[in-house]
């Protein structure tokens, strides 16, 4: 088979995406705080562009004011700039001696100098600005305790020795955000040159540190230690805490017979045990959460519709610098430099109208999904429908990936409350007698509302609330209430009736 060289022409068709693109597609997927942080970036790298912050109305007015109405000045106007100014004057206007106002510059037989005298002005106001400008509250602020920090501390005043500070430090590295010690002991003692003996010491000393429970291994001893703290780690507590899988099981008989007591007893060992903090090194987090920031607000119109809104607020308000740009390109000295510019004015412009379509493509979808789930606005969760992207995506002509970029981690703020994009997006389930579908989340809430309502003596079980729903009209399968179940953290309903039965018995 003889091998040859040939030349082929093939004419085809292919979607390339510019950088420019790809980028307009990730501003879609962007949240508030994300887009905030892509346009500071953007405008330190981008001479054009600027930030068009709204001007505060009431500064506006009082300079417009002050520039129209400018103070007379008067003879006991202290701020004359044709004052005399002496020791004597400032004696006498302030109720105090110099050497007071300026103790490292006595002074008080000479004139201030005019650089003093504009510092004083500055520093006392002036009239146009306070002294307490430009402070921010925030600075001022103690620094979040860390739980390293906190550690570090105790261990300090814990040990005097070196070795044992060392082992302590050793320890306090092996802590997770938790509070749990995931360190090997044997590890430790070998590499600081001891025993496992003096490293247990060292973990017992530890293991008294505040708040109590941290340097546990597991959850057992940190709930154990949290008790010995109280006096509460009694015989029956103690077997409790080793038997927490039958708690988690609810299986009471059982711990009833183990500890030793009573319905009454056990009730108020389980109250403790809830008091209890299960992860003590979270309380060193630290950071404030941030607030949810909706994108979108639905407000009630007066004719029954509903007015769908951009907030305002996280909108970014960017600007090109035209003028800018009008003046240094004449200075430009090379190609280069001509270059440079011309590719920040045309990112500039294509970052502003890129901001725009997202702000139209947003409102968009939200008003689409308003008006899809215009019965949940009204009624609530129970008229929720089941809705998917692509129903949106046709009905507003769009791709259906554009629309699941819109919906991600966007908020929409309503009369029933704040919700993700996302929330208003359910699977449907069909309805026993032909009827309309029903939304997996409406369905959720017929469920709990069913437990909710059920009594110790009459415990649904999964069958009964399948036979129940589709009496309602909800055509579901026994698994599928299980899932949704125990997607709400629900027990099963023998772990329910136990429970209740306790309860109940407690009561009496």
């Amino acid at each position: 088979m003889a091998l040859a060289a040939k030349l082929q022409l093939r004419q085809s068709q292919s979607l390339v995406m510019t950088p420019q693109l790809m980028q307009s597609i990730r501003l879609l997927q962007f949240t508030h705080v994300e887009l905030e942080h892509f346009i500071d970036e953007e405008i330190e790298r981008n001479p054009l562009l600027e930030r068009a912050e709204p001007q505060d109305d009431a500064a506006g007015e009082q300079a417009q004011k002050v520039e129209a109405e400018p103070q007379a000045t008067t003879e006991g106007d202290w701020f004359e700039k044709e004052m005399q100014w002496s020791a004597e004057a400032i004696s006498d206007k302030l109720d105090t001696s110099l050497e007071n106002l300026f103790p490292d510059d006595p002074g008080t037989s000479e004139r201030l100098g005019p650089d003093l005298t504009a510092q004083w002005k500055s520093a006392s106001g002036n009239g146009a600005s306070s002294s307490s400008e430009g402070l921010d509250a925030g600075d001022m602020a103690a620094a979040a305790i860390t739980m390293r920090d906190h550690v570090g501390e105790q261990v300090a005043l814990a040990f005097a020795d070196t070795t044992a500070r060392s082992i302590a430090a050793d320890l306090a590295d092996g802590l997770d955000e938790a509070g749990y010690l995931r360190a090997d002991l044997a590890e430790i003692a070998a590499r600081i040159g001891t025993d496992a003996a003096a490293v247990g010491k060292v973990l017992a000393v530890c293991q008294t540190f505040e708040p109590a429970g941290l340097f546990a291994r597991d959850l057992a001893e940190c709930l154990s230690l949290q008790l010995a703290v109280r006096d509460r780690l009694d015989p029956a507590m103690t077997a409790l805490i080793a038997n927490l899988e039958l708690l988690a099981r609810r299986d009471f008989h059982a711990l009833k017979r183990i500890c030793g007591v009573d319905e009454e007893d056990l009730l108020d060992m389980l109250a403790e045990i809830r008091a209890l903090d299960p992860r003590p090194g979270m309380a060193f987090s630290g950071g404030a959460s941030d607030a949810i920031v909706a994108d979108v607000e639905v407000r009630a119109a007066n004719d029954g519709s509903w007015t769908v809104e951009l907030n305002a607020e996280t909108l970014p308000r960017v600007l090109v610098d035209h003028i800018y740009f009008a003046q240094v390109s004449p200075q430009a000295k090379n190609q280069a430099e001509k270059d440079f510019l011309a590719e920040c004015l045309q990112n500039a412009n294509w970052l502003t109208r890129s901001l725009d379509q997202r702000a139209k493509t947003i409102l968009k979808v939200a008003s689409e999904i308003v008006r899809q789930q215009d019965a949940f606005l009204v009624h609530g969760v129970r008229q929720l429908k089941p809705l998917n992207l692509r129903t949106v995506a046709d009905a507003i002509g769009m791709h259906e990936s554009t629309v699941s970029r819109v919906t991600a981690n966007k908020y929409m703020l309503t009369p029933r409350g704040v919700f993700e994009l996302r929330y208003f997006f359910t699977a449907s389930i069909a309805a026993s007698g032909g009827g309309d579908a029903h939304s997996s989340e409406a369905v959720r809430d017929r469920i709990k509302q069913l437990i909710d309502e059920e009594k110790p003596v009459d415990v649904l079980s999964d069958d009964a609330i399948v036979d129940m729903l589709r009496e309602s009209g909800v055509d579901i399968a026994r698994r599928t209430v299980a899932k949704y179940r125990e997607g709400m953290n629900i027990p099963s309903s023998v772990q329910r009736r136990r429970e209740k039965r306790a309860m109940a018995s407690a009561g009496r």
